[in-house]
C-alpha cells in the first residue's frame, strides 16, 4: 500500500470511527470492549483488498457488528457468572455536549434501555439496535448477521417485544429531569430523609452494580423510605466526606458520587410525573476508572 492510498484508508476509518464505537458500546456496553471492536475493525480494514469493497461504510460496519456479536457470545459465561446486577459502564459527560447531541445519545443510550438490552441474545440486540438505532433496512441487516431477511425481522420482532415490555414508559423533559435529580442532590447532601422521599415515588426501584469489587446489593430494592434510608446511611457513614455532582450519563441528567475526593458510583435516573421511579448505581470501580480523571 503506498503512502496515498494509506492516507485515504486513514480518512475513511477516522470518519467512521464515532459510528463504530456506537454501534460496539450499545452491543456490549464497556468502552474498552467497544474499543477493542473498533481496533479489530481497523486492523482487518487495513488487512483487506480495500479495492474490491464496493461500499466502506457497509463493509465496516458489518466487520464492527460480527466481531460485537462474537465478543458478547464469548462473554455470556462470564456475565452469568457476574457477581450481583450488570449495568453498563457509564459515558459521563460534564455538560460540555450540545443540548440536541445529548437528546439523540439518551434515546438510545440510556442506561435504563441498555439495562434492557442486556436480557436480548447477541444477535436479537444485533438486529434490534441496526434496525431501530442505526435505521438499517432488512438487505443491509440479512448481510450483516448472515441469515435471510425472514429470521432479521423474526429477531427484529421478538427484540421489539421484549423491549417494549421491560424499556421506561416514561418521557420527561430535560429540564423537569433535572430540576427533580437537582432537589434530590440537595436533599441527600443534607441527609434529609424526609425530603429525599418527596422527590421518590412509592414504588421506586434501586439497582446497584458493584462487580463483586466493592459491597452492593444482590436483589432490586423498592419503596422510597428504603431508598431514602440508603442515601441517608452513606451520609451518617462519612460525614463531611461525601459531596454530589451533576453530569450527562449516558446522555441524560446524573450525579457523581465522591467520598473524600474519590469518585464512589455514577448513578442514573428514570423520572415520572415529577418523581424518581428508578436509579442505576454503578459502584464497579473498573467501570469508574476513567470518571475521576474527567471530574
Amino acid at each position: 500500500m503506498t503512502i496515498l492510498e494509506s492516507s485515504v484508508t486513514d480518512t475513511v476509518f477516522a470518519a467512521l470511527r464515532p459510528r463504530l464505537f456506537a454501534i460496539a458500546y450499545r452491543m456490549l456496553g464497556t468502552r474498552a470492549d467497544a474499543e477493542d471492536v473498533v481496533q479489530d475493525a481497523w486492523l482487518r480494514w487495513h488487512g483487506s483488498e480495500q479495492a474490491a469493497v464496493q461500499s466502506p461504510e457497509a463493509w465496516l460496519v458489518t466487520t464492527a457488528t460480527r466481531l460485537a456479536i462474537d465478543r458478547l457470545r464469548s462473554r455470556q459465561t462470564e456475565r452469568e457468572a457476574y457477581i450481583g446486577w450488570w449495568l453498563p459502564e457509564p459515558l459521563v459527560e460534564l455538560d460540555d455536549q450540545t443540548p440536541e447531541r445529548a437528546a439523540e445519545l439518551a434515546s438510545d443510550v440510556s442506561v435504563a434501555m441498555l439495562w434492557v438490552l442486556e436480557r436480548l441474545a447477541p444477535e436479537e440486540r444485533a438486529a434490534f439496535l441496526m434496525r431501530q438505532v442505526f435505521d438499517q433496512d432488512y438487505a443491509d441487516l440479512a448481510a450483516t448477521l448472515g441469515k435471510s431477511e425472514a429470521a432479521c425481522r423474526q429477531l427484529v420482532h421478538r427484540a421489539q417485544e421484549r423491549v417494549r415490555q421491560e424499556q421506561p414508559r416514561f418521557v420527561v423533559s430535560r429540564d423537569v429531569h433535572r430540576e427533580v435529580l437537582t432537589g434530590f442532590m440537595q436533599a441527600a447532601a443534607s441527609g434529609d430523609r424526609a425530603a429525599m422521599k418527596t422527590f421518590l415515588a412509592g414504588d421506586v426501584q434501586f439497582v446497584s452494580d458493584g462487580g463483586g469489587k466493592v459491597p452492593s446489593f444482590g436483589r432490586i430494592l423498592r419503596g422510597a423510605a428504603r431508598i431514602a434510608g440508603l442515601y441517608w446511611w452513606v451520609q451518617a457513614q462519612y460525614p463531611g466526606a461525601v459531596t454530589y455532582r451533576m453530569a450527562r450519563i449516558n446522555g441524560e441528567p446524573g450525579l457523581l458520587r465522591y467520598v473524600d475526593g474519590v469518585i464512589e458510583s455514577a448513578q442514573s435516573f428514570i423520572v415520572d410525573d415529577g418523581r424518581i421511579v428508578a436509579v442505576y448505581v454503578v459502584r464497579n470501580p473498573d467501570k469508574l476508572a476513567g470518571i475521576g480523571a474527567l471530574a
